[in-house]
């Protein structure tokens, strides 16, 4: 799905969701932007643990860990090196073929950026637009790279990146402020990124300070832009793991560490991202499990059981045969008779992954419903939300949207402006609309009851897009409160 079009095809999951799209009954893969090969997720492998849940699937096995991919976005200001650095992490991890670099030429000289610039519109224009993909991997650790754009129109695409990722690489350009200055301003789209993943719970934020080789005193310009790096993040209350000097081009710091340089002795870009962790799967919440597929056996002489499989991918908790379950909306109550893996196996399957369930008798469960843990969720038809809005048209109380909440749609009306972030002063503000772009609290009312967790707690059950119902573009990203 091209994310910079601002299109929203029903039939497909958006941000934030995670959501998987089925041709055939095994489903292991997301959808979209997300779509990661499962071969790259050895933790879908293995033989049952304890209760006929592969340990690894709950998370709890060290190596598994270590082994997982790590997927992480580079995200910033205009111009500032995101893709020639994700094309210097390429390069110099030897994840980039020789015939590869030699299309990647301009008037003989290497551009790393055209690695990962792959449209035509982005290698004319020499910017980022749409998000791009890329898969790498060292003797420590395997990587799963999301090039988001730069520009604020397209807040929306790097909001879609960010959703899914372990990581954050916030990318300053040096030569952009003014460094000898000990109190200068960072540029508008960087604090707005760096709030944006932090808003969206991206795990690990790291600081990449770019250019330096660029400027007249490398040093200073690092400890002043560091510095001011340091008291924004601090303000806005985002934890920061890193603050590393780099130069894309050069490729200074970011695969090799190079001590002394910028007067930094830490560990380089690379070294970084390898030491952090996976984001873990939702296993101690409740059940709660989307379904996205109905897959019917209606030819079927068996009636000891359900003649139907619905999958989906598990939100939270973990599912077993015999645990009872809720469907919601209609309130139904069942006991799961069969779990299927994604590869038909049938075993425990925890959250994080694809999972078939079959209930013990026929129960009215269609595309987009829930199955939830009795008595867990409480289901409400009003919401309290943080909103990062998107849409180019204001949003203004009384406007009704499509609300998507896993594979959901229900409309929802904005009753209320509660405030709106100010990027700069980090002040909340009154206000009676939100422009593009802005971030702020509102309050929403539903046509019909979602069964949510606050995003802190849950970014599945958290998490609600809102879509314009006449234009069918997505409007912003909804974190419930």
């Amino acid at each position: 799905m091209r994310t910079s079009s601002n299109r929203v095809i029903a039939e497909n999951a958006v941000i934030p969701a995670n959501a998987v799209t089925p041709t055939k009954a095994v489903i292991p893969a997301k959808a979209g932007t997300q779509r990661v090969p499962d071969a790259l997720d050895s933790r879908l492998r293995g033989n049952d643990g304890e209760n006929g849940v592969d340990p690894r699937l709950r998370g709890d096995d060290e190596a598994s860990r270590g082994g997982a991919a790590l997927r992480f976005i580079t995200c910033g200001s205009v111009d500032d090196g995101k893709s020639t650095l994700i094309g210097r992490l390429l390069v110099d991890s030897k994840s980039v073929l020789q015939d590869q670099l030699a299309g990647v030429q301009r008037s003989g000289v290497t551009d790393l950026a055209l690695l990962t610039d792959g449209l035509s519109a982005e290698r004319e224009q020499g910017i980022t637009i749409d998000v791009a993909y890329r898969y790498f991997a060292t003797p420590g650790r395997k990587f799963i790279i999301g090039d988001a754009p730069g520009h604020e129109q397209y807040t929306r695409n790097m909001v879609t990146a960010a959703s899914g990722a372990d990581a954050a690489v916030v990318l300053v350009d040096a030569t952009k402020l003014d460094w000898a200055n000990p109190d200068l301003q960072l540029l508008p789209q960087t604090r707005r990124h760096s709030l944006l993943v932090n808003l969206l719970r991206v795990p690990a934020i790291v600081f990449a300070i770019n250019k330096l080789d660029a400027v007249g005193d490398p040093a200073l310009a690092f400890r002043t832009i560091s510095g001011a790096l340091t008291a924004f993040s601090t303000a806005a209350k985002i934890e920061v793991r890193a603050v590393v000097p780099v130069s894309a081009l050069k490729g200074h710091n970011v695969v090799t560490a190079e001590p002394g340089w910028c007067g930094y002795d830490g560990p380089s870009l690379l070294q970084v991202l390898e030491q952090l962790d996976v984001t873990q799967a939702e296993t101690d919440e409740a059940l709660a499990f989307p379904v996205q597929w109905v897959e019917k056996f209606s030819g079927s002489s068996d009636t000891s059981q359900g003649r139907r499989v619905f999958w989906g991918r598990i939100a939270a908790g973990a599912v077993q045969p015999g645990q009872q379950v809720k469907v919601l909306p209609s309130g139904q109550t069942a006991t799961v008779a069969q779990v299927l893996d994604h590869t038909r196996h049938p075993r425990g399957v925890a959250a994080g992954h694809s999972a078939g369930i079959v209930l013990d008798r026929e129960v009215d469960v269609s595309r987009g419903d829930w199955l939830l843990e009795p008595e867990a969720f409480e289901a409400s038809r009003q919401l309290s939300a943080t909103i990062a809005w998107m849409d180019d048209e204001p949003l203004v109380p009384g406007r009704v949207y499509w609300a998507l909440h896993g594979h959901r749609w229900v409309k929802a009306k904005v009753k209320r402006i509660v405030h709106k972030l100010d990027i700069h002063t980090l002040a909340e503000t009154d206000a009676d609309q939100l422009e593009p772009h802005s971030i702020g609290h509102v309050e929403l009312t539903l046509q019909e009851p979602l069964a949510t967790l606050p995003y802190q707690r849950s970014r599945l059950l958290g998490s609600l897009v809102l879509v314009d119902t006449a234009s069918h573009k997505t409007a912003g990203a909804v974190l419930v409160r």
